[in-house]
C-alpha cells in the first residue's frame, strides 16, 4: 500500500512533528490570550535559531514557563529565573529568559485596560487575516508593513525580543496572514478563515 503524497510547505518537509505542526497549526487564527503569549515568547526564543529547534523543546517550555501563565511569569524572581537557566528543556539564554518575564508584565499592563491581548494584537489586521496567495517560499517576504507597526508598537509598550521579522513569524504561526502556498494543502482550509 503507498502513501498518499500530501502537498505541503516545503519548509516542514521530512520531519514528523514539523509536518503535524504545519498541518494542524501553522496559520490557523487564533485569538486565545495565553495562547498567543505563548507564541510570543516562543517566536522571541527562536531569535538566531531554527524554529524546529524551539518546537522540539515547547512542552518543556510549557512546563518551565507555568503553561505560558503571564500572571505567574511576571512574579519571576532571581531564584526562578536561575532555575530556569539551569533547564536544560528549554533554550538557556539569560536575555530571553528576562524578555519573558519582561514580556509577561508587559501584556499584564494592556490587559489591565480592559483590551484583550488578543484584541490587541489582532487590531494591526483588522481582525481578521490577510490572505496570501504565495506561489513559491521564494516569495514570502520577511517582514511586512504591518510587521513593522507591530514590531514598532509593541517596542513602545516595552515588549523585548520582538522585531520586525520575529512578529512577522509570529502573525503566520498565529493565522493572522495565511501564507501557505497556493501549492499546500492547507492554503485552502486557512482561506476560510476571514
Amino acid at each position: 500500500m503507498t502513501r498518499k503524497l500530501i502537498s505541503r510547505c516545503d519548509w516542514c518537509e521530512g520531519n514528523e512533528l514539523y509536518e503535524r505542526y504545519h498541518d494542524e497549526e501553522w496559520g490557523v487564527p487564533l485569538y486565545d490570550d495565553q495562547r498567543l503569549f505563548e507564541f510570543l515568547i516562543l517566536e522571541g526564543a527562536q531569535a538566531g535559531l531554527s524554529w524546529i529547534t524551539v518546537l522540539k523543546k515547547r512542552e518543556s517550555y510549557r512546563e518551565a514557563f507555568d503553561g505560558f501563565d503571564p500572571v505567574k511569569i511576571s512574579k519571576y524572581n532571581k531564584r526562578k529565573t536561575k532555575a530556569l537557566m539551569n533547564n536544560e528543556g528549554i533554550i538557556r539564554n539569560h536575555l530571553k529568559i528576562k524578555s519573558a518575564i519582561n514580556n509577561a508584565q508587559r501584556c499584564l499592563e494592556i490587559t489591565s485596560t480592559g483590551l484583550s491581548f488578543s484584541d490587541y494584537l489582532w487590531q494591526f489586521v483588522e481582525g481578521k487575516p490577510v490572505q496570501n496567495q504565495f506561489t513559491a517560499r521564494a516569495e514570502v517576504p520577511a517582514t511586512t508593513p504591518i510587521s513593522d507597526q507591530m514590531a514598532s508598537k509593541l517596542k513602545k509598550a516595552g515588549f523585548n525580543f520582538v522585531g520586525s521579522t520575529i512578529c512577522y513569524a509570529f502573525m503566520q504561526a498565529t493565522g493572522m496572514v495565511n501564507d501557505h502556498v497556493i501549492g499546500c494543502h492547507r492554503h485552502k482550509e486557512c482561506a476560510k478563515y476571514h
